[in-house]
This record gives C-alpha cells, structure tokens and sequence, in this order.
C-alpha cells in the first residue's frame, strides 16, 4: 500500500565502486513499476545518488520502485564511453531483481541526468554496436528535470563550464558522431511518452533549451509533455515538496 517503505537495498551491477544503485521498494507484493533515477552534476564524478535519494523515497511512498543509480562520472573513469555503458549496464541489471513490473520502466533525471534518462529511452534506435545498444531492459516513459537535452546547444554555450566536451572527449566539431549519439534531441523520435519540467529561474540550464526540444519532439511524433515553472529554480526540482516535482510526481502516478 502506499505511504509505506518494504525495504532499501545497495546492489552492484558491475565490479568498479560507482558502478552500484540503491533500490527502493514500496509496501505490498508488486509486481512494482519501477522509475529509474539519475542524478546530475554535469557528469562529474564527485557528485552522486544521494542527489536524487528524497525523490527515491518520495518514489517508493508513492507506490513505486526506485532504482537510484550511480555511474562514472568525469574524473573518475567516466565520459564516452564508460558513463553510457554504465547507465545502460544499470538499467538492464533490473532483469535479475525479482518482483518488478519490468514492462513499466520508466527514467527520471536532473539536469545533466535529464540527458541520461532520455538517452535511456531512446536505446533501441541506437545503431548496433555503439553504447547502450540492444537494450535488455526498455524504457517505456522518460521525465526530464532541467535537463540537458540538446548537447550540441549546451556545448555551444558553454554550459557547465565546457562539461559536455569533456563527457565527450572532444568539442561538437571534433566528435561530431558521439554528439549525435548522445544529445537526445538527436535521438528523435524516443517512441515513447515523456514529459520535460523546466524552472524559468534556472540559472544553470536555460530553458528555452526544454522548449525547443519538446517543438522537436512533436514535430517527429513523440508523445511529449512540456512543463515551465515561474516559481522553480534548477536545485528546487529535486525537493520533494516543490512545485515542480509535485508536476513531475503527478505524471508518473498517471503514466
């Protein structure tokens, strides 16, 4: 039943120290649907899943599994394309977890995680053999909290102080292909329903960065749903009680 916490668990889902999630379950027998979470930071390593642990808990009182995963940032073994693997690896790692609800997997990210949870989604149009492809697991809904998601944009701008070229190993114009693997705004169409929140008083990703992706978007036939805070700034949207989770919570319960 909803309100209440079964049980909390650390899993590894490879052998480097990063490479682990915690998994939030709620009460009752499931099978539960399960919501993905990834962290932001700009992909760097020293930030990690407990960014995003008050929204796991805030999950798993509601009625669903949270999968909050770490994965290797920059600086510490991360960018192309050990970051990617990593998601991918994560994700799929919920095949072996019993009594989820493996058909309605849906990805959540902030900020430099919004790109990550979208890229997730859009794994099954991946060419064969690159990052994350042939996904074991797939995505059937994404959420993006001011995400990243257009990395030719945020490189262009210069957002994060230059850290998509170092996710990448290289500026746009240098690694061009790996651009248009990993900006999900590339990816379209995800072929599945997602939705963007994005605070107007975010001062770290623009918004205007959400609303050209999600016009994209419909244009290439994706169900996407765009919403814009006045009242929200880039932190806010991973505290359980603002605004604009509430937005993002109301549509998972709905999904």
């Amino acid at each position: 039943m909803p309100g209440l916490l079964r049980r909390r668990e650390v899993r590894h889902y490879g052998a480097k120290r990063t490479q682990v999630g915690e998994l939030s379950l709620p009460a009752g027998p499931g099978p539960h649907p399960v919501v993905v979470l990834l962290h932001g930071g700009f992909w760097h390593a020293m930030y990690g899943r407990r960014l995003m642990s008050k929204l796991a808990a805030d999950l798993a009182a509601n009625g669903l599994a949270a999968w909050n995963l770490d994965y290797r940032g920059i600086g510490r073994g991360g960018g192309w394309p050990a970051t990617f693997d990593d998601v991918a690896a994560g994700i799929d790692a919920l095949a072996a977890v019993p009594g989820l609800d493996l058909m309605r997997v849906t990805t959540v990210g902030h900020s430099a995680g919004g790109q990550l949870a979208l890229w997730a989604a859009a794994r099954p149009g991946l060419p064969a053999g690159v990052p994350g492809s042939a996904p074991r697991v797939p995505v059937a809904a994404a959420v993006a909290l001011a995400g990243v998601v257009d990395l030719f944009d945020a490189d262009r701008r210069g957002i994060g102080g230059g850290a998509v070229a170092q996710l990448l190993g290289g500026r746009s114009e240098q690694v061009a292909e790996r651009y248009r693997l990993a900006s999900p705004i590339e990816r379209l169409p995800l072929g599945v329903r997602h939705l963007l929140v994005h605070g107007m008083r975010d001062r770290h990703v623009p918004a205007d960065m959400s609303e050209r992706y999600a016009e994209a978007a419909q244009a290439a036939g994706d169900p996407v749903d765009l919403v814009l805070r006045h009242d929200v700034g880039h932190m806010d949207l991973i505290e359980p009680r603002s605004p604009g989770w509430s937005v993002a919570l109301d549509w998972l319960l709905r999904t």
